[in-house]
């Protein structure tokens, strides 16, 4: 009989994968621009009336990437964390 053991599983990389942040950028700039567009489309801010931009600058991260990524985005001056877990974009970046 041979001695089959369980396989260790492969210890968690320090940084993510360029896929991943790559990946989780493109999703953090599609909730910024969607949650904009939609404070900007609230009723009572009519597009006649004086044509107001939206004033959100930062947004909480989508959920479905975990906090070490936002932190190597941050890392690499892609993201600025702002106030209670919430991230802006660098300009420029």
């Amino acid at each position: 009989m041979s001695d089959v053991s369980n396989p260790v599983p492969p210890a968690p990389s320090a940084e993510p994968s360029a896929e991943t942040l790559k990946a989780a950028i493109k999703a953090f700039r599609k909730r910024l621009k969607l949650t904009q567009l939609d404070q900007e489309s609230k009723i009572g801010r009519s597009p006649l009336s004086g044509g107001g931009r939206t004033t959100i600058a930062a947004i909480t991260p989508p959920d479905q990437y975990p906090r070490a990524v936002w932190d190597a985005l941050v890392k690499q001056g892609k993201l600025r964390p702002a106030s209670h877990g919430m991230y802006s974009i660098v300009p420029g970046a």
